[in-house]
């Protein structure tokens, strides 16, 4: 089915929107090994974002999160080379934490960067449960900050079982589930409908069809995000998707960009 809504014969004709720009709110940054990636750095994605309207992308570097010499600091670089169009999220490697601690402690020098912290449990191997993660769960419940982690279904590092008892005992962090546990919709639509702190992040769901109405029609869709973890892949593929699927352009607005402006307008004063 291809979209016919007045907002999806906009993007069809100009192959972006005006009145719905878009806030990718999952994103990546840097080479990847045994891969790749035409357009990842942060000029090339920018390109990227220009063809198809995205205003923002909130990002996690692949160096922070892989390479504990560099950390963070090419995050914070990118931002700073683009501040109206990139922000980041402060990545947290378990197997370092010495480095963890070291990042949280200039976070607050690093205001105008991050908006939150990123965990990808089932890379490293280490549950969000773990003590190690601590630190940055403290850290981000005292200050209500965004947390994106991985979540998939029935893994004993981000499954709903071990994100749930995060979220029972950090209620006040904004909790994007990452992926949305993937494959088990029904997992992630009772994660929403129980915390009203948790967000529903679309990256890596656009490739089963029907998961967006579910979402919209048993959640509602002020609790979805766009995200593409771009350069992973192409937004313009996501958008397609999102434009053709049985929402309204109300829902499309919302998911788009009303939702995340919501969330980030603490850190873009």
């Amino acid at each position: 089915m291809i979209g016919d809504s007045p907002l999806a014969h906009e993007f069809w004709e100009n192959g972006r929107s005006e009145v719905c720009p878009i806030y990718d709110m999952h994103g990546h940054m840097g080479i990847w090994h045994s891969i790749y990636f035409p357009r990842a750095d942060d000029d090339a994605m920018i390109r990227t974002m220009d063809e198809c309207g995205v205003k923002m992308l909130v990002f996690s570097h692949h160096h922070s999160l892989f390479a504990p010499d560099l950390g963070n600091a090419p995050a914070v670089a990118a931002v700073h080379r683009h501040p109206d169009r990139l922000r980041a999220y402060c990545s947290v490697n378990p197997h370092y934490p010495e480095q963890a601690e070291l990042d949280i402690a200039t976070f607050e020098a690093h205001r105008d960067v991050y908006v939150g912290f990123k965990f990808l449990p089932d890379y490293h191997c280490i549950p969000l449960s773990d003590a190690r993660y601590r630190p940055a769960w403290q850290y981000a419940d005292e200050q209500e900050l965004l947390v994106l982690t991985h979540t998939w279904s029935g893994s004993e590092f981000d499954g709903p079982g071990v994100v749930r008892e995060m979220v029972e005992r950090y209620p006040r962090i904004k909790l994007l589930l990452g992926h949305s546990f993937h494959d088990d919709w029904d997992a992630a639509v009772e994660m929403a409908l129980d915390f009203p702190n948790v967000y529903l992040e679309l990256t890596a769901l656009f490739d089963d069809r029907g998961a967006i109405e579910k979402f919209v029609e048993e959640v509602g869709s002020d609790r979805m995000l766009f995200g593409t973890d771009l350069p992973w892949f192409d937004p313009h593929q996501a958008i397609g998707v999102l434009l053709s699927a049985r929402i309204t352009d109300a829902d499309r607005h919302n998911i788009c960009h009303r939702n995340a402006e919501k969330l980030l307008a603490p850190f873009l004063r």
